[in-house]
């Protein structure tokens, strides 16, 4: 994962952010799964608003926030799940590059004010999900665009309510924690990041 300039912040400049199509168009899929549901969400980069909620297929997008010295991922209790989970949810109309809104969604989440995109701000998967209809919509999917971020200050993350616990686990534990076949997927690619010696987190 290199390319874009992250300026040793892990922050670009709103210009230098890639659009929705030209970050797919970039990433490559590494199993027959993940190029099938790439294939599913490449037409979205022509909507008028990808993330529209009203689609049976919209586009989502999240993280799994790292501390690189201690190799541990963050990962957040969902209630309505009962799992734990990344990060990461619904893009506002307007937003091109994902990863602002996997980034504004961790910085709510998590209370963590130092996020930066680690090592890069490329796409680390990209998964179609099927979401069970509720009291308030339909059976849906989520075509969920994965980014990696780091802190420097784990200790400062809180829940942005009682009940969304988050916990910092190691990635063994974080991919024993996970129910969802992608998720531990996600992990591992994490997990080949951080065994290739890439970059430490962002200082303060």
């Amino acid at each position: 994962m290199a390319g874009t300039d992250i300026s040793g912040t892990g922050r670009t400049a709103p210009g230098e952010l890639p659009t929705l199509a030209g970050l797919l168009a970039g990433h490559r899929p590494r199993t027959a799964q993940e190029a099938a549901d790439l294939a599913r969400i490449a037409p979205l980069a022509a909507a008028a608003d990808p993330y529209d909620r009203g689609r049976p297929l919209h586009v989502t997008a999240s993280a799994l926030i790292v501390h690189p010295a201690r190799r541990e991922v963050l990962l957040r209790w969902h209630e309505r799940q009962q799992d734990w989970l990344q990060v990461g949810g619904h893009g506002d109309p307007g937003e091109e590059f994902p990863g602002a809104v996997a980034l504004r969604e961790a910085e709510e989440e998590t209370g963590l004010a130092d996020l930066a995109f680690w090592p890069s701000a490329e796409l680390l998967h990209v998964v179609v999900l099927p979401v069970p209809a509720s009291d308030r919509e339909p059976a849906h999917e989520h075509a969920d665009l994965r980014f990696v971020l780091a802190t420097g200050t784990p200790g400062a993350a809180r829940p942005e309510r009682p009940g969304a616990r988050v916990r910092w686990l190691p990635l063994a534990e974080a991919a024993g924690a996970a129910r969802g076949e992608a998720l531990r997927e996600s992990l591992a690619r994490l997990g080949t990041l951080l065994e290739d010696g890439s970059p430490a987190a962002p200082a303060n």
